[in-house]
């Protein structure tokens, strides 16, 4: 099975590692990059275009948060943008930010952190994810 590439954007070292973990017991060869920040995820979708399946993204962020990412994502030429998908995982629970975020086309959807088991293995069945 060919590895899973994944982008796994926050700014909080333990969420990403909790994150990363969560994501390995699936059974899946996630090849999980990790950026701490938007800008950095920016730069690393640039320099490697449309190699992202699946993009996991926090909002409350310093700098650039990811509602900021979403937009300049938004704006990328589309072979930089791919066919990725992005699933924001925040602390918020609020329906507000839910709505908002959704309203960007590429976020397929909105989990509250921490991630359980289930979400990830749900995670799986975007398209350009899921398993040959």
């Amino acid at each position: 099975m060919k590895p899973l590439p994944v982008l796994l954007v926050d700014d909080s070292e333990f969420d990403r590692m909790y994150t990363s973990v969560i994501l390995g017991r699936t059974g899946l060869p996630w090849a999980v990059q990790e950026c701490e920040s938007a800008a950095e995820a920016l730069q690393s979708i640039a320099q490697a275009p449309g190699r992202t399946a699946l993009i996991l993204l926090d909002i409350n962020m310093p700098g650039m948060d990811g509602f900021e990412f979403l937009d300049a994502f938004d704006r990328l030429p589309a072979a930089q943008r791919g066919d990725t998908a992005v699933v924001v995982m925040s602390s918020s629970p609020l329906e507000s930010d839910r709505q908002r975020a959704l309203a960007h086309g590429v976020v397929k959807d909105y989990l509250v952190k921490p991630l359980t088991l289930d979400q990830a293995q749900r995670l799986a069945t975007h398209p350009r994810v899921a398993p040959a």
